[in-house]
């Protein structure tokens, strides 16, 4: 039996560590207590306060009671039994949106722009030639993401308000022989709503997914998926569809899902992936979904809503609306002596106007005498755009002819006020 004494002998090394590591943790504890340099920012210390303020700019779009109230209802887990369903809800209102069939159809976390890198990323793989039509800023972005990741891109090349004959279209496809070709439906930079129609046929002679962006339009503009033999379509939830900023849908056609299902890589980014999003979507087939990234809880609570109203209104009457109180705001800004950017009537994109900026102004005056004394966003042009236009935007919950006339009010204060040149 070991002596006491040499029990403690044996044991003291042990408390000493003991009191050593006891002390280190104290020390770090009052340490992280204590030590703080960096006093919290007084900015945060205050309620957090927007103004509120009429959205008629090209988007984001004042959103409804509804789809406020949505997303604001209690948080549920993102993997939850209810958030599935929600999803599912989601994915049909989004099927009857696109007026398409197509299984593999979901919505994006984040805006337009996730949805495009998701379109170009999952069906172009380095090397592979891309027709890009670029008429405003969106067909730019475009051309940069597929360069981006290694593309070969082919830009048709047009100023803001051009357009795409079928014929122009079908010769570059002929000559470049792209995996892809990109259009912009609703090109809002310009305010021009791109003919569709025979565009799919022509990329299904040419073995060439046809890819759509209609971020400024849906809701605003017919369009039709099937129909228009669109391979990918995405859209945003900040313009007509009247829901926050942050949520995208997109759908695939079969011809779509077989170019990207049968990759030698895998796309560049991770979360953009349709092989894991088709399975949180619950696209796949597959019975159990899996964790991937953490979805927006509430921004599919208010596009959820924002669908739902869509669909009360139903598409047809949604176009009409668009379409009359356009119409009436054109007839009012040609009163007022201002001049519509795009001639052809039936070129205009009925959820943003542009108008070509009048002789004499400060377009950036204009702007800002409007936000100062109305409180209301009107925007100038972008990319290409910059220096010709302003842009008016009713769209969805915004678009009625009482907005309209306060449009025209701000607008006809503004060239009262502001200064002209003499020039």
């Amino acid at each position: 039996m070991a002596r006491p004494d040499a029990l403690l002998v044996q044991t003291a090394p042990f408390e000493n560590l003991l009191y050593s590591k006891n002390t280190h943790a104290a020390s770090c504890i009052h340490r992280s207590l204590g030590s703080v340099t960096i006093p919290p920012p007084a900015c945060m210390l205050r309620p957090l306060e927007a103004p509120l303020r009429y959205l008629f700019g090209p988007g984001p779009s004042n959103v409804p009671p509804r789809v406020l109230a949505a997303g604001g209802r209690p948080i549920i887990g993102h993997l939850h039994p209810e958030m599935y369903e929600i999803m599912n809800d989601i994915k049909k209102g989004i099927q009857y949106a696109f007026q398409t069939k197509n299984n593999m159809t979901i919505a994006m976390s984040g805006s337009g722009h996730t949805a495009m890198e998701c379109a170009v990323f999952n069906t172009v793989e380095p090397g592979e030639s891309v027709v890009v039509a670029v008429n405003g800023i969106w067909g730019e972005r475009v051309a940069e993401i597929a360069e981006r990741m290694g593309a070969r891109v082919h830009r048709m090349v047009k100023a803001p308000g051009g357009y795409y004959s079928n014929e122009e279209i079908e010769q570059t496809l002929a000559k470049h022989k792209p995996v892809l070709f990109f259009l912009t439906h609703g090109e809002s930079s310009a305010g021009l709503v791109h003919p569709v129609d025979g565009i799919g046929d022509i990329c299904l002679r040419h073995n060439c997914l046809f890819l759509v962006d209609s971020v400024a339009s849906l809701g605003g503009a017919p369009l039709f998926m099937d129909e228009q033999k669109i391979d990918i379509l995405y859209t945003g939830s900040q313009k007509a569809l009247n829901a926050p900023p942050g949520t995208a849908p997109i759908s695939f056609n079969e011809r779509a899902c077989k170019k990207m299902f049968n990759r030698k890589t895998k796309p560049v980014s991770y979360l953009l992936d349709m092989t894991h999003l088709s399975n949180y979507w619950g696209c796949d087939g597959k019975t159990a979904r899996i964790y991937h990234h953490t979805g927006p809880v509430s921004g599919f609570f208010s596009l959820r809503e924002s669908l739902s109203i869509l669909a009360e209104k139903g598409l047809e009457n949604s176009w009409r609306q668009h379409k009359e109180v356009a119409e009436y705001l054109w007839k009012g800004l040609e009163d007022l002596g201002l001049k519509l950017f795009i001639k052809d009537k039936d070129l205009r994109l009925p959820c943003v106007t542009t108008i070509s900026i009048p002789q004499g102004y400060n377009w950036r005056e204009l702007l800002t005498y409007i936000m100062k004394h109305h409180q209301m966003e009107m925007t100038g042009g972008l990319g290409p755009s910059v220096g010709m236009v302003l842009r008016v935007g009713l769209m969805g919950y915004n678009c009625n002819k009482a907005n309209a006339d306060l449009a025209l009010a701000a607008l006809a204060d503004a060239l009262k006020v502001c200064p002209k040149s003499k020039a």
